[in-house]
């Protein structure tokens, strides 16, 4: 077996990789905006720097009307006036949460998404930066 390769996730664990589409079904139902997600999984990919994630989700923002130019300012978006108050809220959540920081207050981070979302919203957020983070981290094992 050479240790080189890259495995073949969906070989060897397709019961886990399906399992995982699953769970984003179940976010669907929970109402969080669309664009907001599309926002916070193109954010995190970048991140986490998974070039397949970024091309995809990018890719999928512009399908359910994203602009271009809001997409290409997300790497930037606490620099530009191109968000909303709510959209900054998540992408400053999602930066905390995929870029874990030892010792952090995520309290005033906190309580800025409650200016803009329901605790149901923010637990439906918090469970969409999970899995993006986990995709993207099965995606970079590949790389």
């Amino acid at each position: 077996m050479s240790t080189s390769a890259a495995t073949k996730y969906e070989q060897t664990i397709p019961d886990v990789l399906q399992t995982m589409g699953t769970v984003h079904q179940v976010l669907d139902a929970h109402g969080l905006d669309l664009k907001i997600r599309h926002l916070v999984q193109l954010r995190a990919s970048q991140i986490n720097r998974c070039g397949f994630c970024v091309k995809m989700h990018t890719r999928e923002a512009r399908q359910n009307g994203e602009t271009g130019e809001r997409l290409d300012r997300v790497i930037v978006w606490d620099q530009v006036s191109d968000f909303t108050d709510a959209e900054k809220a998540a992408l400053a959540w999602t930066e905390a949460l995929t870029s874990l920081q030892l010792n952090a207050d995520l309290a005033p981070i906190r309580e800025r998404l409650g200016k803009h979302f329901s605790d149901a919203e923010i637990g439906a957020l918090t469970a969409e930066v999970a899995m993006i983070n986990l995709w993207n981290r099965i995606n970079v094992s590949k790389h």
